[in-house]
């Protein structure tokens, strides 16, 4: 085979006639048709291929999410049972609780059970001030201010009666300081919690969709 000489090469080139592209030298001739195709190949992908190849990949990726999610269902349906147990448990112990929590005609009672639980372990209240309640999405909140006297064994006594009462309330912010007469005392929040009846849960639910409507 001939050796291709750079300088013949290049003088070929120069002594190209655009008008009769048949007579060009073969090296001239397959430099063009390269050039032609790699422009045909730039268009093609430019004007055509490129939105289908953007089309196949949005193609594909929505066919990975749909997988995933019938996977995810598929467990879920291999699951229902389960899922429905558990449930059903969920209702069973949401239903034991709410019923350690008084209704409105309870509270009453309630208030009376923990101040008899003071005094049947002889401290004196100092405090006894109901405030105001505060109302939750199914159960509100009446706290009570208490200021007790007596002897720090009588107010574990009274904080383990309190915990054993069959309706839930809790102490908070319990501070112990010296009192009058050698006695310690006191202060403390009660908080008793009661259910809500259909009509207030009725009426909480028109205020927040009438909340809703003004934003």
């Amino acid at each position: 085979m001939k050796p291709i000489r750079l300088d013949q090469l290049v003088n070929d080139f120069r002594q190209l006639d655009p008008n009769d592209p048949g007579m060009w030298p073969l090296v001239p001739k397959i430099v063009a048709l390269l050039v032609i195709l790699a422009f045909v190949v730039a268009a093609g992908w430019w004007f055509d291929w490129k939105e289908k190849f953007e089309t196949l990949e949005a193609a594909q990726q929505q066919e990975l999410k749909l997988r995933e999610e019938w996977v995810g269902k598929k467990r879920q349906a291999v699951n229902l049972d389960e899922y429905r147990k558990q449930l059903a448990e969920m209702d069973r112990q949401f239903g034991a609780l709410l019923k350690q929590l008084p209704n409105r005609s309870e509270m009453e009672s309630l208030i009376i059970d923990i101040n008899q639980a003071g005094r049947g372990r002889g401290l004196q209240f100092e405090l006894w001030r109901p405030g105001q309640e505060a109302v939750r999405e199914f159960y509100a909140e009446l706290p009570i201010t208490l200021t007790i006297t007596g002897s720090y064994h009588d107010f574990g006594q009274f904080v383990g009666d309190v915990a054993q009462l069959p309706r839930i309330v809790t102490l908070r912010d319990v501070q112990v300081g010296a009192g009058k007469d050698g006695k310690l005392r006191m202060d403390a929040t009660a908080v008793t919690y009661r259910y809500l009846d259909d009509e207030e849960v009725a009426r909480q639910k028109r205020e927040k969709a009438a909340a809703a409507k003004k934003k």
